[in-house]
């Protein structure tokens, strides 16, 4: 994947939205005002349904994404943040083009999503950031409830439980959804994901075979 990317970066590379999810918050903010402080209906035109779709509605493939998170003022400007800090974050840490990539696969599975069940989102695209994030800066810290610190990884493997039990058991529109979701994050980190799972199950087996031995030996397994 990396040497794909890196052939298209020298050719498209020029054609990078820089600071992309500064867009994507601020057009968001501004649906967020037209649908709930103005009353004016934007959402219903721009969600992503397969029927919408057939009927014309093409710029939904695109327009899904600006649809506002939630309707709290309060959360929406803390999950606007989250997104903003969250993207910022991959895009100074791959460059412009790698990020947009990765969004925008985000987005074509979200639409392939929609084209299967008939409906999609934008939640699983930008929970496939957090998962990249939390893959790039596992030791980073969140505070919860703006009190407790947690780890970014931490937080990650919560997301994969939610993952698990909504595939196990939710309904096959829902566990195709999750497919999707996940499959962007693979794409990019299948590789380094499965090595690192790997790598902690061989961590575990070695440290417990050295307690064992220790054990047998008299010694202070810790």
């Amino acid at each position: 994947m990396n040497r794909l990317l890196n052939r298209w970066q020298l050719r498209f590379g020029r054609y990078a939205i820089h600071n992309l999810m500064m867009y994507v918050c601020s057009t968001m903010l501004a649906v967020y005002f037209l649908q709930y402080m103005l009353y004016i209906p934007v959402i219903s035109w721009l969600d992503l349904s397969r029927n919408a779709l057939l009927h014309g509605g093409v710029w939904r493939l695109i327009t899904f994404i600006f649809i506002p998170p939630n309707n709290s003022p309060f959360w929406l400007l803390f999950s606007l943040y989250f997104y903003y800090f969250i993207g910022n974050s991959l895009e100074g840490a791959w460059g412009s083009f790698r990020f947009n990539i990765y969004y925008l696969f985000g987005m074509l599975f979200a639409i392939a999503a929609a084209l299967i069940t008939g409906y999609g989102s934008n939640q699983w695209l930008n929970l496939s950031l957090f998962l990249a994030f939390a893959q790039l800066f596992p030791d980073s810290e969140f505070l919860i409830f703006f009190v407790l610190p947690v780890k970014a990884k931490y937080l990650a493997y919560v997301d994969w439980v939610l993952f698990a039990l909504g595939f196990l058991f939710g309904g096959w529109s829902n566990r195709i959804t999750i497919l999707f979701a996940v499959a962007n994050f693979l794409l990019f980190f299948g590789k380094d994901f499965i090595d690192s799972i790997r790598n902690y199950f061989r961590y575990r087996d070695t440290r417990r075979n050295f307690r064992k031995n220790m054990r047998g030996r008299g010694g202070n397994p810790w």
